[in-house]
């Protein structure tokens, strides 16, 4: 304890000891944080790029979602048609607020049509004649696709290490698979030689298991594009056996030795989805990492399966205990933005739609589907335009007079518009608004007036909206055009 307090004190007293004394430390220690080595590793926590192609095409999957709930409440009422009265008291359970309802169809004059009742005299919503169509035309393509959809129910239940899932998460995710409402009985059931449902006895849900494992379905979609691309373009071997296709967010940094880092990750192998791992040693940091790129690889099997090549995030989570994926979904993905992107628009940032960045060019899928196309269809009609429709007069005049609070009182009186009609006729003088003036738009865009007039409508775009998405009026299959 003496020698201890003597020679702390002499190294008190000495007054060159702060400077002198550090002389012995290596210099390493006194480098500056650029003259470091750095690591040659894919960084775990990386700021999300965007990229205002994909934000822009969930944005109009917002109104799409929207509009298709009001089309399923339409088709569930006696004749397809409601009074607008009850349909802003039902739309409430939509999250729309009180009068939000009434507004809001009259945005989409080509996906809904307000008439008056002929009897009752009070305002009605119905779906037009476009719209029904559109609805048939998706029902057509989803059944004539079920053989496909078949296949990728197999293919998924594969990717799972039981071969087994839940049915309420199949339930869940079925429109994105291609898969019919009642595909319980109508897949499952019906083809009892690939799939076989059952119930837990431990947790009393209901499964759905393969019953035989096909070699030809655990061939992934990305071994096939790597075939081709090696066919085509050729090159070192090691490079494309294992690799990805990348393609980077505009604005993203690549540095140095992030690009080391990403071509070391390329040429690591990894476990195919659909092989059996039960007999691996999973302790070594190597099978760590093969094991990650093994989950990068099963999340682009998983959206490959799907119809648009998309889904929302909290849907893949439901499959990370059966697939083995990563438990900070939202994180991971993250670091591979170059194969992934990740949209927080279209639900108020409630929803994390994970697209895949190979599958699309310039807004629209690169291999395009029939279910596909039909669903596209009523995006199209969502984005014309309804300022030149001439739907009835009626609605536009006491729109344009009243403003909000007049539509408010029209549709809080239950559809009665007798003052609204006066006020009208007051100001168009000679032009009647009887129901006999009605104006019914058909399939093919026209305006018909029972008297002897005629009129027709002009289905232009918004400049806005139809140049952002490329769609034009000769094309009637056309497309998002700006991802």
């Amino acid at each position: 304890m003496h020698i201890f307090l003597s020679i702390s004190t002499k190294l008190l007293q000495s007054k060159s000891t702060s400077f002198k004394s550090l002389t012995w430390i290596p210099t390493v220690f006194l480098l500056s944080p650029k003259q470091m080595s750095q690591s040659t590793s894919i960084p775990r926590n990386q700021q999300r790029i965007r990229d205002h192609g994909y934000d822009d095409y969930m944005e109009v999957e917002k109104k799409i979602r929207k509009v298709m709930k009001f089309q399923e409440l339409l088709l569930t009422q006696p004749n397809s048609m409601i009074a607008i009265s009850r349909l802003d008291m039902l739309a409430r359970r939509f999250g729309f607020k009180q009068y939000e309802a009434g507004k809001f169809i009259l945005k989409f004059p080509h996906v809904f049509e307000v008439f008056e009742h002929p009897v009752q005299r009070i305002l009605y919503c119905r779906l037009t004649r476009k719209s029904l169509l559109q609805i048939e035309q998706e029902k057509l393509a989803l059944l004539a696709q079920l053989p496909l959809a078949v296949t990728r129910l197999r293919k998924l239940l594969l990717l799972s290490n039981t071969g087994r899932l839940r049915l309420e998460h199949v339930r869940i995710a079925r429109k994105d698979f291609g898969l019919p409402d009642d595909f319980e009985f109508s897949v499952v059931l019906k083809y009892p030689k690939y799939f076989r449902l059952f119930d837990a006895k431990e947790t009393r849900n209901k499964y759905i298991e393969v019953v035989e494992r096909d070699p030809q379905l655990t061939v992934c979609a990305v071994e096939n594009v790597r075939e081709r691309e090696y066919r085509e373009k050729g090159g070192e071997e090691e490079n494309v056996r294992f690799s990805f296709r990348v393609n980077f967010p505009p604005g993203f940094k690549i540095g140095k030795y992030y690009k080391i880092a990403v071509w070391k990750w390329q040429r690591l192998p990894y476990w195919l989805p659909y092989e059996d791992i039960s007999g691996y040693d999973l302790r070594s940091l190597e099978a760590q990492k093969r094991m990650e790129k093994r989950a990068v690889a099963t999340i682009h099997e998983l959206l490959s399966l799907t119809v648009e090549k998309k889904i929302t995030l909290e849907r893949i989570a439901h499959f990370r205990l059966a697939m083995d994926l990563p438990k900070k979904l939202k994180d991971f993905l993250l670091q591979h933005q170059g194969i992934f992107y990740i949209s927080t628009r279209g639900n108020q940032g409630k929803l994390h739609t994970v697209f895949l960045r190979e599958a699309y060019r310039k807004g629209e899928l690169i291999e395009p589907n029939e279910l596909y196309l039909a669903r596209r269809r009523l995006a199209e009609l969502v984005l014309l335009s309804p300022r030149k429709v001439t739907v009835d007069r009626r609605l536009i005049n006491y729109g344009k007079q009243g403003g909000d609070d007049e539509i408010a009182d029209y549709v809080e009186n239950g559809g009665d518009h007798s003052a609204a009609r006066e006020t009208v006729r007051e100001d168009l003088g000679e032009e009647s608004l009887d129901s006999d003036d009605d104006c019914c738009i058909n399939s093919d865009g026209d305006c018909s007036i029972d008297t002897d007039g005629d009129c027709s409508i002009d289905t232009e775009y918004t400049h806005k909206e139809a140049n952002n998405y490329g769609v034009t009026d000769d094309a009637e299959d056309t497309r998002f055009t700006n991802v």
